[in-house]
């Protein structure tokens, strides 16, 4: 371990005067790793503090392009940047903040087949992922390599946060031991997220990565950390290691990285009217795009009435992160309103074909609609 540089001893001067970091925690952010999976919103910030900070090797994992969508929150993008690949811009920002460190770009999504080979690299992983199949990989991962996990997620309001180490605590899995149901567990890109949550969040997410790699405690093991941006407020919740738990349990049942199952909703955005009752009893409204008129014979119990001619002066009422089964009189009207919330950003809506004349039909009740 060599000696800090008179360069490097005056940017992170602040850094050397905390009792816990000094000259020799400053070496050893020069010497370490940090992979970051996901230059998203919480990897903006996480990226940006890592770098700042001094971690002398960072690896940045996306697949994804920048979108204007994406600029209200993650503030490593400018409006520049639109189009271009996340990973690369991200690692283009990264060198301009600090250039004693070193910079790996991975411009591929983290799954189960690589998760191991990308991490076992690095010293610990920041997980700024948005979706559940990327976490348990990364979970996973990580576990069976032996390498910290500092996870978080945000949606709306609200952020969690957690650690993750073998052998110092509980995994994800021992908090979330199974997925949701991907076609019921809306992202930020379908609910909204308050673009400030993502700094405070992603922000934290640094400090634990570099209390880490500092060996500062305590840490986030054990400890789920709960913010709510709407009231301000901090809360703690405490979890132990699951005996019982498919990967860390007394027993495990995944000894190897396993895939998760994921669901495409947008492959599937029309239903036949022999269909609706399912889809409803799962959890999704009808959304009734009829005109007043075509409504006077009735409508389903429940159902939500907005008019395809109201529709753009009404987008309000609607929530994003919920699920809508949209339906017209004969499944003509429906399929633009489908196409015109998709334009509007609601991706969690299916397209009733034959409208509900055709689910009318189905149940010999041709006068209820």
């Amino acid at each position: 371990m060599s000696e800090l540089t008179r360069g490097e001893l005056r940017r992170y001067s602040r850094h050397l005067l905390i009792p816990e970091v000094g000259v020799q925690g400053q070496l050893r952010l020069r010497d370490a790793r940090a992979l970051v999976v996901g230059a998203g919103g919480l990897g903006s910030p996480v990226l940006q503090y890592l770098a700042a900070a001094g971690v002398g090797r960072i690896g940045i994992v996306d697949d994804d392009v920048v979108d204007e969508t994406n600029l209200q929150r993650q503030t490593i993008f400018g409006g520049d940047d639109v189009g271009r690949a996340k990973a690369e811009v991200a690692g283009e920002r990264l060198r301009r903040l600090n250039g004693w460190i070193g910079i790996d770009v991975f411009r591929t999504r983290l799954t189960a087949d690589n998760a191991r080979d990308l991490i076992r690299a690095y010293d610990v992983v920041v997980d700024c992922s948005d979706n559940f199949s990327t976490r348990y990989a990364i979970n996973d991962a990580a576990y069976f390599e032996g390498k910290p996990d500092v996870y978080a997620s945000i949606y709306r309001f609200e952020a969690q946060l957690s650690t993750f180490a073998r052998g110092a605590g509980p995994c994800y899995r021992c908090l979330f031991p199974e997925a949701p149901d991907p076609a019921r567990a809306p992202t930020c890109a379908e609910g909204g997220v308050l673009g400030a949550l993502a700094g405070i969040a992603g922000a934290l997410q640094a400090s634990e990565a570099l209390k880490l790699l500092l060996g500062v405690t305590p840490g986030l093991q054990g400890r789920l950390l709960l913010f709510d941006a709407r009231t301000t407020r901090l809360r703690e919740v405490r979890f132990a290691r699951d005996p019982g738990c498919d990967l860390c349990g007394h027993d495990p049942r995944i000894t190897t990285m396993v895939a998760l199952a994921t669901t495409d909703e947008a492959a599937a955005e029309a239903i036949e009217p022999a269909q609706l009752e399912a889809a409803l009893a799962a959890g999704a409204r009808l959304l009734d795009v009829r005109e007043p008129h075509e409504r006077l014979l009735g409508t389903l119990p429940g159902a939500l009435t907005i008019p395809a001619s109201q529709l753009e002066g009404r987008l309000a009422e609607l929530d994003s992160a919920e699920r809508y089964v949209v339906a017209c009189r004969v499944g003509v009207v429906s399929r633009w309103v489908v196409d015109r919330l998709r334009e509007a950003g609601f991706t969690r809506v299916l397209h009733l074909q034959g409208g509900l004349l055709g689910y009318a039909a189905l149940h010999d009740a041709f006068s209820a609609f």
